[in-house]
């Protein structure tokens, strides 16, 4: 969101009022301007034109009694002024070049005559609206992480200094990523609207891809000193949400959203005072979010009914839920889960699904199977230079009671490991082998 730093001055309910309104709305406004406009970058820069204005504004006289209405407006009379500019200079250049009759020069900029008097809030459309926005932003012409960062700014709203914050990169690579992809879907012709029905199902996982990846890294950051993000965790849930009542006959949006809900559960009770990481072992219960875990499991039900199986992210919710409804780890069904990897395995195969199951398998049936499985992967090089591998494969040595090697795994695993909170727990397991 903009912020002035010169010009009139900007007191602080003014601030926090827009803040508000925007965070709230901001992919109902760009999408509607989007859609008035048929251009998403003129729509998004118009957009943030009007909040800049609205901050001067509500300083000057107060928030409006339609805070949605007044940007909107704004933003509309932003974009006329530049279709009227685009047009005036083509005309411009049509006389110089001498090459257009009087009267005929156009540039086919200048918002249709039949439409000059609609507004671009349409209740009625309001969801499409925000859906169309959401293959836009996720469109396969983009990179992945031009498609995380356009999501974040135009569906979520968050600031680029909010997106960089949250994946530790530079402001002007957030800035960059953005401009580059408004630039890429001007280029390719991308049109505002929603793919035909046939399409959507198969660009739909384009989006559930990119909530995923926003979401895994505010769960569990790559890098930094924090082992969470929680902001932008509950920024992909509501993402989640917001797709789900958009899309509320696809199972597997309904499987994202619960593993989303359970895995946030346990957000309260995965870190101690200081922001050291609480294993799972050592987590209170008594901590987690039971009205999370309510709503993951409302959710996977509806997958449940929808689908004919779960897919890939409703058999990661399933998994979730044999722990959320766990009294302690002794007591999870490990069976089960260890029967979910395999199923997660034969529809979306990964070498962090085996691994997954790896650890499944060494809880339900002890630790000597499940080293095999590990060795073999490490045999494949498909996680070389993750630091998962080595330290599941030092836990895996630790119970067998092969302590020098599991020393080294561990230590290993804390030199990969990009996290602090991570690489502390991984460094305090090795000094207790010693």
């Amino acid at each position: 969101m903009p912020d002035p730093t010169d010009g009139p001055p900007v007191t602080e309910s003014a601030r926090r009022a827009v803040e508000a309104v925007w965070r709230i709305e901001s992919a109902r406004i760009v999408a509607a301007l989007a859609r008035y406009t048929r251009d998403f970058a003129l729509a998004e820069d118009v957009a943030q034109e009007a909040v800049a204005e609205a901050l001067v504004a509500w300083s000057r006289d107060g928030r409006p009694a339609d805070p949605v209405g007044w940007l909107l407006a704004t933003a509309r009379r932003r974009a006329i002024d530049g279709f009227r500019r685009r047009t005036a200079l083509a005309e411009r250049y049509a006389l110089l070049a001498g090459t257009l009759a009087e009267g005929e020069a156009s540039s086919g900029a200048a918002a249709p005559q039949d439409r000059a008097g609609e507004l671009p809030w349409d209740p009625d459309r309001v969801d499409d609206d925000v859906l169309a926005l959401m293959f836009v932003a996720c469109h396969p012409v983009l990179s992945p992480e031009a498609r995380v960062a356009l999501t974040l700014r135009a569906v979520g709203g968050l600031a680029s200094e909010e997106i960089a914050r949250a994946f530790l990169v530079p402001v002007p690579t957030v800035q960059a990523r953005i401009t580059r992809a408004k630039k890429t879907i001007a280029a390719a012709g991308v049109a505002f609207e929603l793919p035909p029905a046939a399409e959507r199902r198969e660009r739909l996982g384009g989006i559930l891809s990119v909530l995923y990846v926003i979401f895994t890294e505010g769960s569990t950051a790559t890098a930094g000193d924090r082992l969470l993000r929680t902001d932008l965790a509950y920024e992909a849930i509501r993402l989640a949400r917001m797709l789900a009542a958009l899309l509320p006959d696809e199972p597997e949006v309904h499987g994202l959203l619960a593993l989303f809900e359970l895995t946030s559960a346990r957000f309260p009770a995965r870190t101690g005072p200081d922001g050291e990481a609480v294993l799972l072992e050592d987590q209170d219960r008594r901590c987690w979010d039971r009205s999370a875990i309510r709503r993951g499991l409302a959710a996977l039900g509806r997958a449940s009914i929808l689908g004919r199986g779960l897919g890939p992210y409703g058999l990661q919710a399933a998994i979730a839920a044999c722990h959320a409804s766990a009294p302690s780890v002794p007591e999870t069904d490990w069976e089960r889960i260890v029967l979910l990897y395999e199923a997660l395995g034969r529809i979306a195969p990964s070498p962090v699904v085996e691994l997954n199951r790896a650890v499944a398998v060494a809880m339900a049936q002890g630790p000597a199977q499940a080293l095999e499985m590990v060795d073999e992967l490490v045999a494949s090089d498909r996680l070389s230079g993750s630091h998962l591998l080595p330290s599941v494969r030092g836990e895996l040595l630790r119970r067998l009671g092969r302590t020098a090697e599991a020393r080294a795994e561990l230590e290993l695993a804390a030199r990969l490991c990009g996290n602090g909170k991570e690489r502390s727990v991984l460094l305090r397991k090795a000094a207790e082998l010693h």
